[in-house]
């Protein structure tokens, strides 16, 4: 099937650079990204938390110094 959308010239532009680094072709790199959303339809993906959380009973509250933040992310 053909089908036409429209693409602003930068980001076109942006996609051939990619297809030519990747050494393939705009076509499949847009089939890629339809198939990828396709495949995922209706999930979201899973939100990525920066380690170490540090927990508290109010959030938004918790008041620390440079020194507190320091030895809270320490790795021994």
């Amino acid at each position: 099937m053909r089908t036409t959308i429209d693409i602003p010239d930068e980001t076109y532009r942006d996609l051939k650079i990619k297809a030519a680094r990747e050494e393939t072709t705009v076509r499949l790199i847009v089939l890629r990204g339809i198939e990828r959303e396709l495949e995922g339809a209706g999930e979201r993906p899973a939100r990525k938390l920066q380690l170490p959380l540090i927990r508290s009973s109010r959030p938004g509250t918790l008041n620390l110094t440079n020194e507190q933040v320091d030895e809270l992310t320490a790795f021994s």
